[in-house]
């Protein structure tokens, strides 16, 4: 099962190191990997999409509290939460197939970045599986370079 893990930490240099030093000693896998600095300079916060069962998520979580310079692990896979993902895709463009590009753009509520005499550049932004869809769409019309962020998230407000 994924799971989303929201992780404050200190912004200092080989922070990042560790975090990511830590998964690769023991076998797991990150999947997706996100991070930047918050609203205070010297702190950044860290999303990560991991898989694993409840006992891989607990000792991974416990494994990042005994971590330096981590202010909190939060698995927010366990409350409500938004997530966001963004691609800027790379389609050929001819004039056969134009039309088609915009089209699958525009039902994505995305957008053109960059016309080339041949090609798109599209930027889709959604949840995961939405940034997906479009991928799995535009890639019969011929997909010339994905760039992706990995998934970043914010538990949901209380209400």
């Amino acid at each position: 099962m994924k799971h989303t893990i929201s992780v404050l930490l200190q912004n200092k240099p080989g922070v990042l190191s560790r975090v990511t030093g830590l998964f690769s000693g023991r076998g797991f896998n990150i999947e997706s990997l996100s991070v930047a600095q918050t609203l205070e300079k010297d702190v950044s916060c860290l999303t990560l999409v991991t898989s694993g069962d409840s006992n891989i998520i607990e000792q991974i979580t416990k494994q990042l509290h005994k971590l330096i310079d981590i202010i909190k692990v939060t698995d927010i896979s366990e409350t409500e939460y938004v997530e966001r993902d963004m691609a800027l895709i790379r389609v050929k463009a001819e004039s056969t197939t134009r039309a088609e590009v915009l089209r699958i753009t525009d039902i994505f509520r995305g957008r053109v970045v960059d016309v080339g005499a041949k090609s798109y550049a599209v930027e889709v932004t959604g949840s995961c599986g939405k940034v997906q869809a479009a991928v799995d769409l535009l890639r019969p019309i011929g997909i010339q370079e994905i760039v992706r962020t990995g998934t970043i998230a914010m538990t949901r407000a209380a209400k």
